[in-house]
């Protein structure tokens, strides 16, 4: 079957030209002109942007966070809401399993539950422990089973230690894999927690306050310099929240470190702690997550490495929970399950704030938002780009429509959204899945079970 995208404005990390595309079956064909004849469906995307497929690296579909919460979406929900949002690949990251339990162990529960996806995926794989057999596993996952990327905790209940780093990193750096990393200091946000509620300082803000910038910046600094110990070891850390951690991140970077990658997230980019308790408990509680909201600075000086290049992707770390859920902590804010939707409106308010404002262009839009995250995490060019014999993933964005984003046209399972109410400028107008059209103006037009789990492999060296 041949696909035709007619007179639309291809853009990509590095060029942006008015041009058709042309689709026949699951690959990208040709760039070029053509007359539209003889094609067995042809789109006019005259004045919209023709982009490769756009990657979420950091999603949480059914994720089991405790034994009393589980995330709302399942692999057939939430990737329902990422395709109608422009996004046609999603990373998730694998939630804990049984105490003790291998590497292997959440990967074949997630395999079975990957099935349902409407989109393509992969796994970041999750460390409860860390000890001999659990790296010889990595070793072997990493280099045949085409897992290329693990999750270490520095804090939760799995948090691991120092050395506990160190070794994976070792691994890591043998056999060409990818450690990320939530980097929150264990000790001080506990500690804190623990102040607050003795004290009875139990509102949604001090979920943020016991979380402080300087124990997320001081985390990824031992990070850095534990990964630089191991030989310049790859690390991606995911969901940088502060000014303070960008400057150490910048830092490494700017001093010659080899592989270090930073991810944020569109929350932390938008939002503000104000959204704790400007409306009250019951608002706050909604974007009760870790690591919290943050200050303006923080989002300006996130925006501004974006456009420095030192943020390399933005992602979503997708988790909602029912409101009747965050309710829970309406009068003890740790009670409450830590997450919040974001993988349908990512595209659009990055679009919208991002490139439509004119804090970022275009061309580094598609870098973060797609080509980067498969370079990172081994699916270019496969994936995040559109050259001949990549997969025909296209996100088809019409600058000159606005909307204003509700949760009753979200096609996710949450009962709200963080961006509920604000006005958006770019729309979602075609999305294709390996040429596959899954999505077009807020409609879901896929099938469950269409997307494939990926193999991954790099070469960081």
């Amino acid at each position: 079957m041949k696909t035709l995208l007619k007179n639309g404005i291809i853009v990509t990390d590095d060029f942006i030209k008015k041009s058709d595309l042309l689709i026949e079956d699951e690959k990208i064909l040709a760039i070029g002109d053509f007359d539209g004849k003889d094609f067995d469906k042809v789109y006019d995307v005259d004045g919209k942007y023709v982009m490769p497929g756009l990657i979420d690296a950091h999603t949480h579909m059914e994720l089991q966070q405790s034994e009393k919460y589980r995330s709302l979406d399942d692999f057939y929900t939430g990737t329902i809401a990422a395709a109608v949002g422009g996004t046609t690949t999603i990373i998730d990251h694998m939630a804990f399993g049984e105490d003790g339990a291998n590497l292997h162990n959440t990967f074949d529960t997630y395999t079975k539950l990957g099935k349902k996806s409407v989109i393509d995926y992969a796994f970041h794989g999750v460390f409860q422990r860390v000890d001999d057999d659990i790296l010889k596993e990595l070793k072997h996952m990493v280099e045949e089973e085409g897992v290329l990327s693990f999750k270490g905790y520095s804090t939760y209940g799995y948090a691991l230690s120092d050395i506990d780093f160190y070794r994976i990193f070792l691994q890591m750096k043998e056999s060409n894999g990818l450690l990320t990393i939530h980097s929150e200091n264990d000790e001080i946000t506990n500690y804190l927690k623990e102040k607050f509620i003795k004290e009875g300082k139990t509102d949604p803000i001090y979920h943020a306050l016991s979380r402080p910038n300087q124990a997320e910046a001081e985390t990824v600094d031992t990070m850095l310099n534990l990964a630089k110990l191991a030989d310049d070891a790859p690390v991606y850390i995911v969901h940088t929240s502060t000014k303070e951690a960008i400057d150490r991140i910048k830092l490494a970077k700017d001093n010659g470190q080899k592989n270090v990658f930073c991810e944020t997230c569109t929350q932390y980019l938008t939002l503000t702690d104000q959204m704790y308790y400007k409306d009250g408990k019951k608002e706050g509680l909604k974007y009760l997550m870790a690591p919290p909201l943050r200050k303006k600075k923080d989002n300006e000086a996130l925006w501004l490495a974006i456009k420095d290049g030192y943020v390399d992707t933005i992602a979503t770390d997708h988790c909602p929970f029912t409101l009747k859920e965050k309710n829970d902590g309406i009068d003890d804010f740790s009670k409450a399950p830590g997450g919040a939707p974001g993988v349908e409106e990512r595209v659009r308010v990055i679009f919208s704030e991002g490139v439509m404002k004119g804090r970022i262009s275009l061309n580094k839009f598609v870098e973060v938002m797609s080509t980067n995250p498969a370079k990172i995490f081994g699916l270019y060019p496969q994936k995040g780009s559109l050259v001949v014999g990549s997969d025909a993933d296209i996100t088809v964005i019409d600058p000159n429509k606005k909307e204003i984003l509700k949760a009753s046209n979200m096609k996710g399972k949450s009962e709200y959204s963080p961006y509920e109410n604000m006005e958006v400028k770019g729309s979602i107008n075609l999305v294709f899945v390996r040429g596959k059209l899954v999505a077009k103006d807020n409609e879901f037009l896929g099938e469950k079970g269409y997307g494939k789990w990926l193999y991954r492999k790099r070469d960081f060296k």
